[in-house]
């Protein structure tokens, strides 16, 4: 085999347009097990005629052999479309459950079968009994709570925060997307992380954007998903809120002013208060129950209120704070906010300079603010009014930051009761040496 390789790469050096003999050897690459080669080939082959379903089918092959299941799907998407061959729609099937989308791979897979029952795929089988045999299971619970979510937001869609973002992916994502090179070292895929820093600055929508990132399910948990009146139901809803995320694993499990859950227990009074935190830090230990894919997202405005028993090797203890946006960062949130809306040539460096220390509910503020100012134009002209630089920095000069009354709270904090260097982030911000 290795022969005949080498014979068609030096008869394609001399003749490098000869179609029928790329193919071949790329099809001798796939054979081999070399599909890095054989998507190299398959890729001239569609630069030179595109839309060969020959070639398509061979890209989408190699790709899927490679993991790039994106790529897969959007050349075995675009066969769909042209009544593409059986063989194609089962790898279609296969690429759809690797993305996540179950349900259209069922249906893909029953269209396929339809056609020539003799196309059943042993691996497919087994994938959608399994499936069936979670959803028996798990309906009910499904039914009682639809709090599990499919992001469709990823980084691209946060603007700004390019640290924190770049924290999250050594400490978040990377992991998940190899999780071979953690179990080598004997290390499991998910643990807790606390975001904190001051109100609207994006902590849940980036907690969101990275379940987004990794393609895992999230759960947005709040207060009032957790507390009840009664002694024992707080427990039990914690609980149930874990176990809902290990069976959906891999799984973003988000909870938001987590300080409130877990208060610090010195300053409680209640045993009940006091209950809810153990069991919050049992079910974080992992102790009854398998936490490895469940990765355990907190954000507080108010970490000095936590108990230090939740920032403990296991638990929270990968702390990030999440700053208001720099200049960039309020610049690109600027356009996203501003994107699909009636606006003149902008300026958005000079709008970012004039909207230090905003955080992005303040950005949102601002944009809102000249939304509604172009609108009161708008009626009496009966045309919309674009936004024009000069009325971003118009509404900069109504509205302050409200960032500033968090920092002063934070700063004491940052100096006065920072003996671990938890806040040295915040003294970093506030250009203050220790």
């Amino acid at each position: 085999m290795d022969e005949m390789i080498k014979n068609l790469e030096e008869a394609l050096l001399v003749s490098p347009d000869n179609l029928p003999l790329r193919r071949m050897l790329a099809r001798k690459f796939a054979e081999t097990g070399n599909a890095a080669k054989a998507e190299e080939h398959w890729k001239i082959v569609l630069e030179q005629q595109p839309g060969d379903r020959d070639a398509q089918l061979g890209l989408a092959q190699a790709c899927y052999a490679l993991q790039k299941y994106s790529t897969a799907l959007v050349v075995l998407e675009e066969m769909a479309a042209n009544n593409p061959p059986l063989e194609a729609m089962l790898l279609y099937a296969k690429a759809l459950i690797k993305d996540g989308d179950l349900l259209k791979a069922r249906d893909v897979y029953a269209e396929v079968l339809v056609q020539n029952s003799e196309m059943q795929d042993a691996e497919l089988d087994a994938q959608f009994r399994q499936a069936a045999a979670f959803e028996a299971e798990s309906s009910t619970a499904e039914a009682e709570d639809n709090r599990v979510e499919r992001p469709r937001i990823t980084f691209e869609d946060v603007g700004g925060m390019e640290a924190v973002k770049e924290e999250i992916e050594l400490k978040i994502i990377r992991p998940l997307q190899h999780p071979e090179l953690y179990k080598a070292y004997g290390k499991k895929i998910g643990g807790g992380i606390l975001l904190y820093g001051p109100p609207g600055c994006g902590k849940t929508y980036l907690a969101r954007a990275t379940a987004g990132q990794v393609k895992a399910r999230f759960i947005n948990v709040g207060i009032n998903d957790v507390l009840d009146m009664w002694i024992g139901n707080s427990e039990k809803n914690l609980h149930q809120l874990f176990e809902l995320a290990r069976a959906h694993k891999p799984c973003v499990l988000f909870f938001d002013e987590v300080d409130a859950l877990g208060a610090s227990r010195s300053d409680m009074r209640q045993s009940s208060g006091r209950n809810l935190i153990n069991q919050f830090l049992s079910e974080l230990d992992g102790l009854e129950s398998d936490n490895e894919g469940v990765l355990v997202l907190g954000a507080t405005n108010a970490p000095w209120h936590l108990d230090a028993a939740f920032r403990r090797p296991g638990r929270f203890d990968r702390i990030i704070f999440v700053a208001p946006p720099d200049a960039a960062g309020r610049a690109t949130i600027l356009q996203l906010l501003l994107r699909d809306k009636p606006t003149q040539q902008l300026d958005l460096q000079a709008v970012a300079k004039k909207t230090e220390n905003y955080s992005g509910a303040d950005l949102q503020a601002l944009v809102d603010i000249c939304i509604e100012q172009k609108l009161r134009q708008s009626f009496r002209t009966g045309v919309p009014e674009p936004i024009s630089t000069r009325d971003l920095l118009e509404a900069a000069g109504k509205h302050r930051a409200s960032t500033q009354e968090w920092f002063n709270t934070a700063r004491n904090y940052a100096l006065y009761a920072n003996q671990t260097g938890l806040y040295d982030d915040i003294l970093e911000y506030l250009r203050i040496k220790k």
